[in-house]
């Protein structure tokens, strides 16, 4: 087996001499505009899948596929004469799906950007259900009094508890029987 960057290496470097070799050698009529994306080799670097995206309609898509197949071997035996490795990995094209999924993702943007619109023509002229600033300040009536109470309430609860945590209770008889 051989290590990922040089499987990185190959890949790229096979991306470039597809590109090259598409864009200078080939010279077949169904061969529309094609862009080499991506490349990736096995790690035994045996096989290569090669990306491409092609501009145009489904008819193009599919005849430059053809023209792809048809020139893989005068583009594997560019590959081998380029790259120089003891065996030429077997070439693989894949239409790339990334063209359709950003699509999608636009249309999703658009959607959601439509909906946000529709909300904000909703909420013109609108006012909200209770008061714009539901939280008390230190400048509204009654706060004091509330404060005060708090705090009242804060204190006898500590006082509570701390009489219960501390502790000799008469009524219970269990913590000093188990003590002697």
């Amino acid at each position: 087996m051989t290590d990922n960057a040089r499987a990185r290496k190959l890949a790229d470097r096979i991306q470039v001499v597809v590109a090259e070799t598409l864009d200078r050698r080939i010279k077949d009529p169904r061969l529309g505009f094609v862009t080499i994306t991506d490349a990736r080799v096995t790690g035994d670097l045996r096989e290569a899948t090669v990306f491409y995206t092609v501009y145009g309609d489904d008819e193009e898509r599919a005849a430059s596929a053809a023209a792809l197949e048809s020139a893989k071997g005068v583009l594997r035996s560019e590959v081998g004469r380029q790259t120089g490795v003891r065996f030429t990995p077997t070439l693989a094209f894949v239409p790339d799906a990334l063209p359709d999924n950003a699509r999608t993702i636009e249309d999703l943007l658009d959607k959601a950007r439509a909906k946000d619109a529709e909300v904000r023509e909703v909420s013109t002229g609108k006012t909200y259900a209770g008061d714009a600033d539901p939280y008390r300040k230190p400048d509204d009536e009654g706060y004091e009094e509330d404060a005060a109470e708090a705090t009242g309430a804060e204190a006898a609860g500590a006082v509570g508890a701390a009489g219960r945590a501390g502790g000799d209770d008469d009524t219970d008889d269990t913590d000093g029987a188990a003590a002697k």
